[in-house]
């Protein structure tokens, strides 16, 4: 039911139950506000976002309190921006006064709200808080001195990931956001995907930067410097730097890598077509085997640590194929070695990658061949974008270059995988193929693309029927399952950590508005949609590996260093 109520004296339409921000949000007036999160329970926490309602004494917190008929609301008076002023002044008098250190520098919440309010000189002194620097995790940075208290993280944690690794600690002016028993973050059973670093508004939380290692290894000579990237960092690449993306741009970028100084440039997506070949003969031995059991990918790594640490009896369900980030690191440092005639441990080898749990997944046991790992480094689009711009590079002004081989070509598949349940879909495609000899048709797995935290779909291959399982963000599943609970036997379920799939990973730039996330999406399906080569098995740089390369490769023939191998973890709560 639509009402009026009158705001700065003019009068606007406002719909029963909703909050006072959504309504002056509808009508383009913009509040600020630092805890608030779009489809999150208000709290009304931080107080950045309180209004003047005539009748009441007490300045109100736009984002909890729902309008009612004949309000009337004044939302920049002298007394409210004064209070806005008082509070940002209040979180600054303990802040630190690094900003040009700061990771979050010119992207930092609190800094445009300092400027946005004319606060230009420190009106109020306060004792700063401990410096306390949390290096522990692989990819995650804590700098406690640094938190606004806005409980952003807390919530992410708690309530989309379900992992609840951080929470409040103590109370009153000793008031702080930690892991369990206050340790370290490598004590604590955070799974590294980083989705706290994307919705923290300082630089309290940020990825842990490995330019400057990159850097020194770009400047040995006697080093083979090889990059793979995944198929979502260019246009990653384009929107951190500004400049409009097209299909082509994977091919200037290869030409930017290489003004950077590294020596080869190869394309993660050949790994991801290894990587939906062998989950698909996983699938068709599962099958023919008739095991009861679901078949889990196990290409997120958040997910994996999750399962090892929370749900410890799906271990034996997890597929055991690395994931395409670790075999295309492995034939780097197998196939690519060989051509050039030089020992793996010569080659360093850094992975580009929407996502920060990568940086984890590059350390774990069994991603590492004589004590050599398969990736020695690996780099969010963030931490690229700052390199490229580091070493000058005019990205409007390169040429075009192709990727170098063997690992340049690719699927659409593999590009697919960037999205939740795209995995899974060119996991089928491939099965499908294998048994019937052509192509499936795409609007049989329709339903793995729609909306939602959980969906399935069954498709009828061969004499079988094939169900196959998506769960987009770790709070499907739940859903999961009830539905197994429910009698629903599925072959083959796919697992993402962050919703939508790797185009909501934590190392792509940050964004503001899900329409961001779908544009990322639309990229994909495009590429799905427009490119010749569907399949993996019809990829030439997968024919070749696969008919000749392997063959070729002792080390590697057998593809037993595909596989790795998983355990679980116990960790603090």
């Amino acid at each position: 039911m639509l009402f009026t109520i009158q705001v700065n004296n003019k009068k606007i339409k406002a719909e029963k139950g909703e909050t006072i921000l959504s309504a002056l949000n509808r009508n383009g007036i913009i509040i600020p506000t630092l805890c608030r999160m779009k489809e999150f329970t208000p709290t009304g926490a931080c107080r950045m976002c309180v209004v003047e309602v005539e009748g009441r004494e007490r300045l109100v917190t736009a984002c909890s309190q729902p309008v009612e008929e004949w309000m009337k609301i004044r939302t920049h008076s002298p007394r409210v921006i004064m209070a806005r002023k008082t509070i940002v002044e209040l979180l600054l008098s303990n802040h630190p006064d690094d900003c040009l250190y700061c990771d979050r520098n010119l992207n930092c919440e609190l800094q445009k709200l300092s400027e946005e309010l004319n606060i230009r000189e420190r009106r109020i002194k306060g004792k700063k808080t401990k410096q306390r620097l949390d290096q522990s995790s692989p990819g995650i940075v804590r700098e406690l001195s640094k938190c606004i208290l806005c409980g952003r993280c807390v919530r992410v944690c708690e309530e989309v990931i379900t992992a609840t690794s951080l929470d409040f600690i103590n109370r009153g002016r000793q008031t702080h956001i930690g892991a369990a028993l206050d340790r370290d973050f490598n004590f604590s059973s955070c799974i590294q995907c980083g989705q706290c670093v994307l919705v923290c508004p300082t630089g309290a939380l940020h990825e842990k930067h490995n330019i400057t290692e990159v850097q020194e290894y770009l400047n040995k000579h006697e080093i083979v410097k090889a990059i793979q990237y995944s198929p979502l960092v260019s246009a990653g690449i384009a929107e951190e730097l500004g400049i409009k993306y097209s299909k082509d741009f994977d091919r200037n970028l290869n030409a930017i890598l290489r003004k950077i100084g590294f020596d080869k440039v190869f394309n993660t997506g050949t790994g991801t077509d290894v990587c939906i070949s062998e989950i698909a003969s996983q699938l068709s031995e599962k099958i023919e085997k008739k095991k009861e059991k679901a078949l889990f990918i196990s290409a997120c790594p958040a997910w994996v640590k999750y399962a090892e640490q929370f749900v410890p009896s799906m271990i034996p369900q997890l597929s055991t194929v690395k994931s395409p980030q670790q075999i295309t690191g492995i034939l780097i440092k197998t196939i690519v070695a060989d051509q050039l005639g030089v020992k793996p441990e010569k080659i360093f080898s850094v992975s580009v990658t929407p996502c920060m749990a990568m940086k984890y997944e590059a350390r774990r046991d069994g991603m590492m061949r004589k004590g050599i790992s398969d990736v020695d480094t690996v780099m969010t689009v963030r931490e690229l974008a700052r390199l490229i711009r580091l070493n000058g590079i005019d990205v409007t002004n390169t040429e075009k270059e192709p990727g170098d081989e063997p690992l340049s070509g690719r699927s659409s598949s593999a590009v697919l995988a960037e999205v939740s349940g795209g995995l899974a879909e060119g996991v089928i495609r491939s099965y499908y193929f294998e048994i019937t000899g052509k192509e499936i048709d795409k609007q049989l797995l329709k339903k793995l693309r729609s909306p939602g935290v959980f969906r399935d779909c069954s498709v009828k291959i061969g004499d079988n029927e094939v169900k196959v399982a998506v769960v987009d963000g770790l709070k499907g599943l739940e859903k999961l399952r009830t539905a197994e609970t429910a009698g629903t036997a599925y072959d083959l379920v796919e697992v993402m950590t962050c919703q939508g799939g790797c185009i909501h990973g934590a190392g792509l730039p940050f964004i503001s508005s899900k329409e961001d996330l779908k544009n990322r999406a639309k990229l994909v399906y495009q590429a799905d949609e427009t490119e010749a080569i569907s399949l993996p098995c019809k990829s030439p740089s997968l024919i070749n590996l696969f008919s000749k390369l392997l063959k070729e490769n002792k080390d590697i023939s057998d593809k037993s260093i595909f596989y790795t191998h998983f355990e679980k973890k116990n960790v603090l709560l």
